[in-house]
């Protein structure tokens, strides 16, 4: 083997054993059995509040539940819906306007993935009941998942993408 291949091998041996920071891999080796089972259970508390939440008082909730950072973004159906907080401000503002009332509420196959003391991600089917301001609704279905990050010691979502069904092409 030559100089310049045991040098390249050295290389990513130390950059494979280098720790980045906080919310790198190496935090999720802190985590003890119990600190990650208790870190899931927190995680799915905070879940159910925010489907409380947002069914009691509708997509102005979600405010509070996304992070107020510039991190923060969310999808829908595969197109970049919020490109960052104050764009989910302003979105949230316009669908409280159209549809006040949404009924919210998480699958059976919640999951929850603890990656660090400050990381974990959400998956689920979810199922809505959309109500505008005429008294008509609208049912949805589909699958949600979001990255939560504790910020000022409570869960938050960083970022978050819902996708529906696609419906099956056209027989031409």
């Amino acid at each position: 083997m030559r100089l310049s291949q045991w040098l390249l091998l050295a290389g990513m041996a130390s950059a494979a054993s280098f720790s980045a920071g906080p919310g790198t891999p190496d935090d999720a080796q802190k985590l003890t059995p119990e600190r990650r089972s208790a870190e899931e259970q927190s995680v799915r508390r905070f879940a159910a509040t925010v489907a409380a939440d947002v069914s009691r008082e509708g997509p102005s909730a979600w405010r509070k539940h996304f992070s107020d950072s510039p991190a923060f973004f969310m999808a829908v159906n595969g197109h970049l819906e919020f490109a960052d907080s104050a764009a989910a401000t302003k979105g949230i503002e316009q669908v409280a306007q159209v549809l006040p009332h949404i009924e919210l509420r998480w699958g059976d196959d919640l999951r929850v993935d603890v990656l660090t003391p400050e990381f974990a991600m959400v998956a689920s089917a979810y199922h809505e009941i959309l109500t505008d301001r005429e008294g008509h609704e609208v049912q949805a279905d589909g699958f949600f998942t979001g990255l939560v990050e504790r910020r000022g010691g409570r869960w938050q979502f960083r970022n978050a993408h819902w996708s529906a069904p696609v419906p099956p092409p056209k027989a031409s």
